[in-house]
């Protein structure tokens, strides 16, 4: 990645970051709202999403509320690795599906990886399979305590609060029916489930679409869709590259926060427009802050001026060489 600064023959044009935004804030938000709040017409937004999305640069997908996924118990992997195996086993951790962010972190001898696996799929890669990589010179390993923020509350911030506010999609409120009662989870049934699993690939997906894929009334299908969520089981995450947005850097920040202040330091840093991923975390370094800046000057001020103020103890910095895998979708 050049940490320098982003091409701006690679950065998406005014229009286009606005659009990128949009779908942030409502990755299912119909082309004629988005038209109307944006002042474009609904055909512009139309061909520029398409155009987009069909050259690889934009890609809507589900992330449902870490609160239910088993995110508050995954690992963050950081696996230093022998000169010239990197791209090998980050090609691997990648092909796993408990395994949904995968980094080589700039050097080339260090992966960063997120793990949400069952106890045994944890225990066979922690303790038989990375130690019997010969590849593999040191790993360490670090359990998520708290999610403050994840990828899918990251806003590019090309929209002013009015613009927001309006693209902001109704609470639904929880779902009813035979499968919830007040205070319970909500459990999917099978139609959901594989609702889910098209919505997985492609959040976008309109009502008619979902009914024809799944054999489902399309009454049946807008009916599961606001059910789902109203369970938090339904929020969308725009995978764009970062570069194409102005921001030439993606860092992680290891953070050592006393105690009494960790709570507050994790608010803080998760309603920045920068970041993108806050972790409460096991460890020495007690909080993982994951952020996007326009360029290395942008992380000084950002170590300088944000995280000053917050008492931060001990602070490293790790600088992302290249995104090998994001919210569960290669790269």
């Amino acid at each position: 990645m050049d940490t320098s600064v982003a091409d701006p023959a690679k950065v998406l044009d005014p229009l286009d970051r606005r659009i990128v935004s949009a779908l942030q804030i409502d990755g299912r938000a119909e082309t004629r709202l988005m038209a109307e709040v944006l002042g474009v017409s609904a055909r512009t937004v139309a061909r520029r999403l398409a155009r987009m999305r069909e050259a690889g640069l934009l890609r809507v997908t589900r992330m449902p509320d870490p609160k239910g996924t088993g995110a508050v118990g995954a690992l963050v992997l950081r696996v230093r690795v022998l000169r010239g195996k990197v791209e090998t086993l980050a090609d691997a951790l990648a092909a796993r599906p408990d395994v949904p962010f995968v980094d080589i972190l700039m050097g080339g001898e260090e992966i960063g990886a997120v793990v949400v696996p069952t106890a045994g799929d944890r225990d066979r890669l922690l303790y038989r399979q990375l130690p019997a990589t010969r590849a593999v010179a040191e790993s360490t390993v670090h359990a998520v305590l708290h999610v403050h923020a994840d990828a899918a509350q990251w806003r590019a911030g090309w929209l002013d609060d009015g613009e927001v506010a309006a693209l902001t999609p109704e609470d639904p409120g929880p779902p009813a029916g035979d499968a919830y009662a007040a205070g319970d989870a909500y459990a999917p049934d099978a139609l959901d489930l594989r609702l889910l699993a098209v919505l997985d690939q492609d959040a976008r997906l309109p009502g008619a679409a979902l009914a024809a894929e799944l054999g489902a009334p399309e009454s049946t299908v807008r009916r599961r869709l606001r059910r789902l969520t109203g369970a938090g089981l339904l929020r969308t995450h725009v995978g764009v590259d970062p570069r194409l947005l102005g921001m030439a850097v993606d860092a992680n920040l290891w953070l050592e926060v006393p105690p009494a202040r960790l709570a507050e330091a994790g608010r803080v840093l998760a309603a920045h427009p920068r970041v993108h991923g806050v972790l409460a975390t096991s460890g020495p370094a007690n909080l993982l802050v994951a952020l996007f800046c326009e360029d290395l000057g942008g992380l000084y001020r950002f170590t300088t001026e944000v995280l000053a103020p917050l008492g931060i103890a001990r602070a490293e910095t790790t600088v992302v060489g290249r995104a090998v895998k994001r919210a569960g979708v290669r790269l």
